[in-house]
This record gives C-alpha cells, structure tokens and sequence, in this order.
C-alpha cells in the first residue's frame, strides 16, 4: 500500500492488518521515522503493519513495497487543493509521475490487483447530478488535473499492458485523524478552541463519506469479481450539505451557534470554485454489494468526539493550506 501514513491510507492499513491481512505500508522518509497517522493509534493496532519509507518518486522506492504483493492500494498523493496553486509543480511530479512508477513496479511484481485512488474533484462544475463515473472530467485545480493525469496513466497501463487496476474514486471523506487542510476538522478545531470559525465560501455543497464507509469500499472493490478490472467505482454517501449548513450541525453538537468569519485568504478563485459533488455509487453497490452505512450526523459527532480528545495535534489559529 502506497499512503500508508496519509489518513485514508492508515484507517485502511489497520482495517486490513485487524482482518487479518499481512500489510506492507509505504510511507514518505523522513529523518524522524515518523510514519504518519499510524503513529497517532495509541494501542497494538498497527503492531502487525511493515512499514518501509520511501518517496512516490523514487522508482526503487516503489518497487520494493509493490513486490511480493497480491494486491496493491496506491493512495499516495500530494492532496491540499490550496498548496497546488502555490506549488503545482510538485503535484504533477507526485501525483502523476508516482502513478507512472506504481504502475510500472506493479506490472514488474505481477500484483493481482491494484485499487487506485481518484478523487471527485476531477469533474470540476459538473452539469447534472448526481455525478456518475461518466461525468465529463473538468479539472479546476492544479491538484485535480494531476489527479485526471495520474488516473490516465492506470487507465493506459490497463489498455496497453494488462495491468489488472480497479480506480475507486471517493468523494469528501472525513473523520478521525485527518488533517486541519480539510473542511470538517477545520470546522471542528477552531469551534472547540472557542475562537470564530474562519472559512472560506460557504455555499459549496459537498458529499462527505465517513472514513469507515470509504475504507470499507476500498476493501470491497479489491475483494470484487475481475469484472470491475479496468472501471471506475465511486465510493460516496449519495448526500450533499454546505459548509454553511456543515457550521450549523457542529454547532448544534458542540452546544453553542458559532461565530463565521469570512477569510479571504482561503477562497478559492472564483473560476476555481467546485459549486457542488454529490455521488451515484449505483455501479459500485451493483458491482461489489457496498453500500455506504454512517449518516452526517454520526460521523461528524465521532469526529468531534476523537478531536475533542486528541486537540493538541492541530492549531487551530493557523490556516493549514
């Protein structure tokens, strides 16, 4: 697994390790062996999980993790929509030609299976709703058009070499151990540490997936007949809410309205702004029997409920891009 140490990544690791799967973990070297929200599990659930540290783009990285696999998640990727307009270089070399190289090592290790990881922000302002997997994509970040490019390279590798790829594409996911970057725990930590929440637009309509219900899918597709080789399933709730409406709900859990404050620094340009994702996960459920089983509600309070524990790992007066 590529991303082991990301916060879709390490919520999978453990699922697959507690199933009792041998799990081979990539994470990105550092100096400090820090391997990432594995390191945030305070119990003996991540003892039976190898982690090797490498680099996405380092082929000799990649092709160590990929051999001896039977199936392979490839999750890492550079992520922050607001970091890409700052450094889109980095997600090009990252996200695009990381895929190149995991797609290559795969080939080379002759894995069984490999479940690749989309994103929903490849289909930009998208026409109709809800969004199914034949959606035009129109990119509207540098991150996401990264993404289209990396899920390009697994679509080609499949055409021209066989490689038996599935690419899940989730929608919002959300929950415990993610970073500030994203919405729902941005909300969160500033509401808890008592200051005015600041955000960015609030009408933006998203359809947010509890970690669980994306980890469950991803499982699903890598356990799925070979008909789903070469196609794209989306893993989302089929639901949408506002980051207006997001505001209210934490609010109402927390116990007090909050206070919103407009922060121009973290609006998206206005040709840039996705208005709106809600998911069709017909063809996976159809395909795999996956259904998603937490509502909002649930899964923002057991996100409170892990933050309101473990606050010291965010600070919350900084924008985190």
């Amino acid at each position: 697994m590529t991303g082991a140490g990301g916060f879709i990544g390490g919520h999978l690791a453990v699922a697959l390790s507690e199933a009792g799967a041998s799990v081979r973990g990539l994470c990105r070297y550092n100096s400090r062996g820090d391997r990432g929200t594995l390191d945030w599990y305070p119990g003996p659930e991540t003892a039976g999980i190898e982690v090797q540290f490498g680099d996405l783009r380092d082929p000799e990285s990649i092709q160590r993790a990929m051999n001896g696999i039977e199936v392979a998640f490839h999750l890492a990727a550079q992520i922050a929509i607001p970091y890409s307009y700052l450094n889109p270089r980095d997600f090009f070399e990252t996200n695009v030609g990381g895929t190149f190289n995991a797609a290559q090592a795969a080939l080379a290790a002759d894995v069984g299976r490999v479940v690749h990881l989309s994103t929903s922000e490849i289909y930009g302002a998208a026409p109709a709703f809800p969004i199914t997997e034949e959606a035009v994509t129109a990119p509207r970040s540098p991150y996401a058009a990264s993404k289209v490019g990396a899920d390009a390279v697994m679509a080609g590798w499949h055409a021209s070499f066989g490689l038996p790829v599935v690419t899940a594409r989730p929608f919002n996911t959300y929950g415990p151990r993610q970073s500030a970057r994203a919405v729902v725990p941005t909300i969160i930590t500033q509401a808890l540490s008592g200051a005015a929440v600041r955000l960015g637009s609030l009408h933006p309509r998203r359809d947010l997936t509890f970690v669980s219900d994306t980890v469950s899918g991803l499982i699903a597709i890598a356990a799925a007949g070979d008909d789903v080789l070469g196609r794209t399933l989306q893993l989302g709730s089929a639901k949408d809410v506002s980051i207006g409406e997001l505001v209210a709900l934490v609010g109402e859990l927390i116990g007090h309205q909050l206070e919103v404050v407009l922060d121009p620094e973290r609006v998206r340009p206005i040709t840039s702004e996705v208005p709106r994702l809600v998911c069709d996960h017909s063809l996976t459920t159809e395909l795999t029997g996956w259904t998603p089983a937490i509502d909002l509600r649930t899964g923002v309070l057991r996100t409170l409920e892990w933050i309101s524990v473990n606050a010291h790992r965010y600070r919350p007066s900084e924008y985190a891009r």
